[in-house]
């Protein structure tokens, strides 16, 4: 029951944007380009310039990209033998490779491992955000059905073109040469970056109500819930185990991958049109699924589970 009521706000605010969205019926694709364009580069100047940068970082960056990329190995190969179009395997990329652990995987950290586990958790959000706003994006551009996208080129020039990695830059930059700023300016940018977390949440329930379940596209779904939820713990586990970190950091990471679907590749594919019926769809499905998940993957990983 704990567990539920951890999770009982995060699922309150899909609820509002589908709600939201049956009834005023907003242009849910100018909304993505607000968040992702003016909101989101806010939040990474923020992660990035507010938490210190130590030599821990180079180890987590590698395993979230060891990670990551390991997933994308997978899925490529699944949609090579299924025989999936580009649009499809980059669509199931956003929906099995990247997971939330920044406003459901923190709290869920703070509860069973402390303050330790939360801190980690902090930083492994920040780090997730960056290679979200990066490998996320050239998938989710690579994967576009728009008529502007013809090339490789043309996909790395989208990529280049997100403000999102920038604004970690500059958090970045900031932070490494000291420059302070003013509690009235960080205020500011406070209350931009964070209402993203929101509006991102709001974004995916506006897009849940847009989509029909007859058709949905059950077996990629269904691939994609299996890697997000099974594979992803257990490849991290694997990597793990040759890690120089504590056997608690072990345990929090597996825990880490073992997270649903990040909401902000739902923002991703709505704004490139990377089938986002199916990416926002494997978005709610894992989170719900998570209720069952997470309590097996916590206790086999020897989490105490306070319920």
């Amino acid at each position: 029951m704990q567990f539920f009521l951890i999770l009982f706000p995060i699922f309150c605010i899909f609820i509002v944007g589908f709600i939201g969205q049956k009834i005023l019926n907003f242009d849910i694709a100018n909304l993505s380009k607000m968040s992702l364009y003016v909101l989101s580069p806010f939040l990474a100047f923020k992660t990035f310039y507010t938490h210190t940068l130590t030599s821990d970082y180079l180890i987590y960056i590698a395993y979230l990209i060891g990670l990551c990329f390991s997933l994308v190995l997978i899925v490529s190969i699944w949609s090579m033998i299924m025989k999936y179009s580009v649009k499809q395997r980059c669509a199931m990329i956003l929906s099995s490779c990247f997971m939330n652990n920044g406003n459901y995987g923190t709290p869920v950290l703070l509860v069973f491992f402390g303050t330790i586990g939360f801190d980690l958790g902090v930083i492994m959000m920040v780090l997730q955000q960056f290679v979200m706003s990066t490998v996320g994006i050239y998938y989710a551009a690579k994967g576009s059905t728009h008529s502007d996208i013809v090339s490789q080129k043309d996909v790395i020039n989208k990529v280049i073109r997100m403000p999102v990695a920038y604004g970690a830059f500059a958090g970045i930059l900031f932070q490494l040469c000291q420059i302070p700023l003013s509690k009235s300016i960080m205020t500011s940018i406070s209350m931009i970056g964070d209402s993203s977390i929101v509006i991102i949440m709001i974004i995916l329930g506006m897009q849940l109500a847009k989509i029909k379940i007859k058709q949905l596209d059950y077996p990629k779904l269904c691939f994609a819930l299996v890697t997000r939820m099974v594979i992803s713990p257990l490849v991290a586990f694997a990597m793990v185990y040759f890690m120089p970190i504590t056997p608690m950091a072990k345990q929090i990471l597996i825990v880490l991958a073992a997270m649903p679907s990040a909401a902000n590749t739902t923002l991703m594919s709505v704004q490139f049109d990377t089938n986002p019926a199916l990416v926002s769809s494997a978005t709610l499905v894992s989170t719900l699924l998570s209720l069952i998940t997470l309590p097996i993957v916590l206790s086999l990983v020897g989490a105490p589970i306070p319920f």
